[in-house]
């Protein structure tokens, strides 16, 4: 490409494009037919320069022409209860579907892991007698123990929203960290199956397992799903740094990472729940059964909220992004 005769043929389209931009809303039908026109040849101009003869300072200033026109062609929208409901209803519910490959085998190794644990902590003394003092072990596994009392140490609403904040903390950063090729988020979840093993095993040793299930179980099934959600995401996002696909790597960070800043959103919704069990129902008077049963029907509920409304979703290409039109587009580059 000859660049000199290519920017001579084609300056006065720019210059007509940069000038219809300064005239803002005072375009006529006919002029704003032009702008879009207008738009579109620049686009592909910007394209044909990149490929064929980059030179840096006219592809800024192109890059800023389209731009500029992009956003007068497509302006700009709020977010509206309608938005909102789409988020629910589909695109959090589809982003969780569509990530069932990552946190299901996450929340199974994790399981297995913490069982591990509590098996080795349980099995082995001198592993106890590391952990802490025997009286220490005696206070916290004990009938009305520091593991029982833990759940009702606050009042039930302070409580409920500090475990929601704290656990809302831990699903974001495996989301956000999860770019940091994983590492960050396998430590994050290290840490949670690691006190999830140490309760079992202690509790177990002091033959009182069944009351520490009691206890975890009611708030714990859907706490932990959404633990392993996030870190099945921040571990697919990190994945996406090493693998992008047939994407570049840009454009698929981009969609997963607006994937998983809203599952973040629809998380915290769901740990809100979590934290509500856990700060009325698990310290509550209830029988243990009717405890767990609470829990048994969340966790069922947010299944079949993924897996039919997700499920349905999915299937009709939904991926929890931003809609198409929303997006930035992508221009066609030279083979």
């Amino acid at each position: 490409m000859d660049l000199d005769v290519f920017v001579n043929a084609h300056r006065s389209e720019w210059d007509r494009l940069d000038h219809l931009l300064h005239r803002g809303r005072k375009l006529t039908g006919a002029e704003a037919d032009e702008l879009v026109d207008l738009y579109q040849r620049t686009a592909t101009h910007l394209s044909l320069i990149q490929s064929g003869a980059p030179d840096p300072l006219l592809i800024a200033r192109l890059t800023q022409l389209v731009a500029r026109a992009r956003a007068t062609v497509t302006g700009t929208r709020r977010a509206s209860w309608r938005d909102a409901a789409r988020f629910l209803t589909a695109g959090f519910p589809a982003a969780v579907y569509r990530a069932r490959h990552w946190w299901i085998p996450t929340a199974v190794l994790s399981v297995l892991l913490a069982a591990l644990i509590g098996w080795w902590i349980a099995a082995h003394p001198e592993v106890q007698s590391a952990i802490a003092a025997p009286d220490d072990l005696r206070r916290m596994t004990s009938p009305g123990g520091e593991y029982e009392t833990y759940y009702s140490s606050h009042p039930a609403a302070s409580f409920a929203a500090q475990v929601w904040t704290n656990n809302a903390q831990a699903a974001a950063m495996c989301l956000v960290l999860g770019a940091f090729l994983c590492v960050p988020v396998i430590w994050i979840l290290f840490l949670n199956v690691l006190n999830l093993g140490i309760g079992i095993g202690l509790m177990s040793s002091a033959g009182r397992l069944d009351t520490f299930l009691g206890l975890i179980l009611p708030h714990g099934l859907l706490e932990l799903t959404a633990v392993f959600v996030a870190a099945g995401t921040g571990l697919r996002l990190g994945w996406t740094v090493i693998d992008p696909g047939p994407q570049t790597r840009r454009t698929a960070l981009a969609q997963q990472g607006r994937a998983a800043i809203g599952m973040a959103i629809g998380l915290a919704l769901i740990l809100f729940v979590s934290g509500v069990i856990e700060g009325f129902v698990t310290p509550s008077g209830l029988p243990t059964w009717t405890r767990i049963a609470i829990g048994i029907a969340a966790e069922l509920a947010f299944l079949a909220y993924v897996y039919i409304l997700g499920g349905r979703a999915a299937r009709t290409g939904e991926a929890g992004d931003i809609s198409e039109a929303e997006r930035s587009a992508e221009l066609p580059v030279a083979a």
